[in-house]
């Protein structure tokens, strides 16, 4: 027997890719499966983007990048931070990765141990309880209410910290909810963190881009007094249909309290991926400075798509959804249907031949709900739902 350390035994998994592996292997036993479970948009990614990665490869750029990525990128990304947000970052302050998991590794990582507190979303991203467990450190579930929009409350988050917590994990627009907190709220929060200074705070911004009916995301880093504590998360794979380029940023704090955090996430690059490659970081200042009509056309296409969904949910038996404000995820909530969440994912990929992601895989506040993916075609959605409709009318 080989003995690993106990903390691998803690450490869980994104289940919306054992979804994925179940769905192919289904198509490839010739059944016609329709996925709605992944997290990834089905469109290609825009054309000039991959002209400009194949151009950095003739170009002869092969070899190895700096660990906290070439400055090039690092600047294109302080230019879009300026253009989203009107906030001015030092190029210094960004780190380029390998997609924006490594952001949660390195922030969760630097703060998580035995004794400590972190707090992350429920329903919320499975790898941030993940990660989380894997430190020793615990997890503190920040519930996310339908009730609210699956928006956060600053009053109930704020009533959670204690003396033992290290980390705020914030995610607007939300997966697998499709919440988006207001500003009102983001704003309370921020002014209640002033009694906590020294909590360090994650907030995974990946789908600032994806808001509809008139919301729109508002960046933390607007705030100046949490600046020296702030860690964005942002990236390049939903935005620009970019998934399997691995790319992706974090701005890390600024000013003495915070600013030693950027080196320790430099020393884990340097110490685990090395660098992003060359060619994928030229197509990320092609996606960041070239025209943005392919992403407009993709969010045109995904709120035509998020109206079809919840339309189609709120017509079938036991099924309830709020119309999400962000990301592509609808959180329909499917307690009234005698199902428990999982077992009901699971029959309908077996059974009627849809892909969904069961909601306790998203945390303990999860139950009662799936996640569906509407980063697929109309077509294909309105064919989900019928065999969904199909199989709870049985």
């Amino acid at each position: 027997m080989l003995h690993t350390i106990s903390a691998f035994d803690r450490l869980g998994e994104e289940n919306a890719f054992a979804v994925l592996a179940r769905a192919t292997a289904l198509a490839h036993q010739g059944r016609d499966i329709v996925n709605l479970g992944i997290g990834q948009p089905d469109f290609k990614t825009p054309q000039h983007i991959v002209e400009a990665a194949i151009k950095a490869l003739r170009d002869g750029h092969h070899g190895y990048t700096p660990a906290n990525g070439l400055l090039a990128t690092r600047e294109a990304v302080v230019r879009r931070a300026l253009t989203t947000t009107g906030v001015e970052v030092s190029p210094e302050a960004v780190m380029i990765l390998p997609g924006g998991k490594p952001t949660m590794f390195a922030a969760i990582l630097m703060f998580g141990e035995p004794g400590a507190e972190i707090l992350y979303p429920d329903p919320g991203f499975p790898i941030y309880r993940s990660m989380i467990e894997f430190t020793g450190a615990a997890p503190i579930p920040v519930p996310m209410r339908e009730e609210n929009g699956f928006a956060f409350s600053a009053q109930e988050t704020l009533a959670l910290i204690t003396p033992k917590t290290r980390l705020l994990i914030l995610n607007s627009p939300a997966n697998p909810t499709g919440g988006v907190t207001p500003r009102a709220e983001i704003e309370k929060l921020v002014k209640g963190l002033e009694a906590h200074p020294d909590v360090a705070i994650l907030s995974d911004e990946i789908y600032d881009v994806m808001t509809y009916d008139g919301e729109t995301h508002f960046s933390l880093l607007n705030f100046s007094e949490i600046r020296d504590r702030l860690i964005v998360l942002n990236g390049w794979s939903k935005t620009w249909a970019m998934t399997g380029w691995r790319m992706g940023w974090s701005i890390w704090p600024n000013g003495d309290k915070g600013a030693h955090l950027y080196d320790k996430v430099r020393k884990l690059a340097v110490n685990c991926w090395s660098c992003v490659n060359a060619p994928s970081q030229y197509a990320g200042i092609a996606a960041i400075d070239g025209p943005q009509d392919d992403v407009d056309k993709m969010m045109r296409a995904f709120d035509r798509r998020r109206n079809v969904v919840v339309e189609g949910l709120n017509a079938l038996p036991g099924v309830s959804c709020i119309t999400p404000k962000g990301a592509f995820y609808a959180f329909p909530n499917v307690s009234k249907t005698g199902w428990k969440a999982k077992k009901l994912a699971s029959a309908l990929l077996e059974d009627a031949g849809v892909a969904l992601i069961g909601g306790p895989d998203f945390g303990v506040l999860g139950e009662g709900y799936i996640r569906l993916s509407y980063a697929n075609s109309e077509e294909n959605i309105l064919r989900a739902l019928e065999r969904i409709k199909a199989f709870l009318g049985k």
